[in-house]
């Protein structure tokens, strides 16, 4: 599924499309809290895992060749709302997607997935932040990423 995005750059219409990508995980013994099911703080850890397996995957473009850039990415605002738990064993699709591409940064959108039970388990999105890593300072996103992005 593609996320179109109008952008007005130089007086031309650009049109961005920006694609979704689904990765399968599972829950381990260690993500489970006192209430035997998924703590809350493990769901940003599945939507990390999964953009980084994306980004290499699908992209072919993964953190190393960021790093080798002199850029990073770190988040600077997360939205979650959660749907219904994960247990133990149960297996599910992080669903990821850019929903907006900002000059110095991007925002993630993501759904969790049961895959036993299809319903959604937790949603929401991250809002990223292009650094420096010499400087730790914001970026602004050179074209040449934003096109690679751009599938």
């Amino acid at each position: 599924m593609l996320n179109p995005q109008l952008k007005i750059h130089n007086s031309q219409l650009k049109i961005m499309l920006f694609s979704r990508f689904d990765t399968e995980m599972q829950v381990r013994p260690d993500d489970i809290d006192m209430n035997q099911h998924v703590h809350n703080s493990k769901y940003f850890d599945y939507v990390l895992a999964a953009r980084y397996d994306q980004m290499e995957l699908f992209y072919k473009f993964p953190m190393e060749k960021f790093l080798e850039n002199k850029f990073a990415w770190v988040i600077n605002k997360a939205i979650v709302e959660y749907k219904r738990p994960l247990g133990l064993g149960d297996r599910f699709i992080v669903n990821t997607g850019i929903k907006e591409m900002l000059p110095k940064g991007c925002i993630v959108d993501f759904h969790i997935t049961s895959k036993r039970t299809g319903k959604l388990c937790c949603d929401g999105e991250f809002h990223y932040t292009m650094i420096n890593v010499e400087t730790g300072r914001g970026e602004l996103i050179p074209d040449w990423i934003k096109e690679h992005y751009s599938i």
